[in-house]
């Protein structure tokens, strides 16, 4: 793509680097990110750098928060004895929308993917068995998505935790298989929760 700035298609570039974003795409929503006034794009720029610099990562259940402590786990009405784990910020939020869900969370920031060089120690998993080991909950929810690699991630959690004395469950599978929990409907995903099953391995 021959463009008549070099800034033009370094911003294109840059843009196009996202996921889902292709270069014609970059393209357009840099053309109207260029037709805006030099105080909104300053204000569009800054929101992102804003972001960077001050979204952390919960030091309980590695949700994205503001805090030190995210606004569920800091939720004195939440259920504590129950954990359920899920890969990514996406998933609670799809979570949180049944409403049929009142325990915590743990986010893995990932599953395990060979293929894409993803093991154990690239996740939260050891945070997550220290975490166990502290609080000891009464149950935990595998709600990785019902996938190869999501049905692996399980298996290995369920290795390390199954010697304790804790319940272990999963979502049923009214979330079909090969599905992302994200992309789940609502009152699909909500069923799924509230008629989990043991899991056994």
């Amino acid at each position: 793509m021959n463009l008549p700035s070099k800034h033009l298609e370094e911003a294109v570039e840059q843009l196009s680097s996202l996921p889902g974003i292709g270069k014609k795409t970059a393209l357009r929503l840099i053309l109207n990110i260029l037709n805006r006034t030099e105080e909104e794009v300053e204000k569009f720029s800054y929101s992102f750098l804003n972001m960077k610099q001050n979204v952390q990562n919960c030091k309980i259940c590695k949700n994205v928060t503001d805090f030190e402590i995210c606004s569920i786990c800091s939720n004195p009405k939440r259920d504590s004895s129950i954990i359920c784990i899920i890969e990514d910020i996406r998933d609670i939020l799809a979570i949180e929308a049944t409403q049929s869900y009142n325990g915590l969370y743990h986010v893995l920031g990932g599953i395990i993917s060979p293929m894409d060089g993803i093991g154990p120690k690239d996740l939260n998993i050891d945070s997550l068995l220290s975490r166990i080991d502290k609080t000891q909950p009464e149950e935990i929810i595998f709600a990785l998505s019902a996938t190869m690699e999501g049905d692996t991630t399980n298996f290995y959690l369920f290795k390390k935790i199954n010697q304790l004395d804790i319940k272990i469950t999963t979502l049923s599978r009214g979330v079909s298989i090969g599905a992302e929990l994200q992309y789940a409907d609502e009152l699909t995903l909500g069923r799924s929760l509230l008629q989990r099953q043991l899991f056994n391995g």
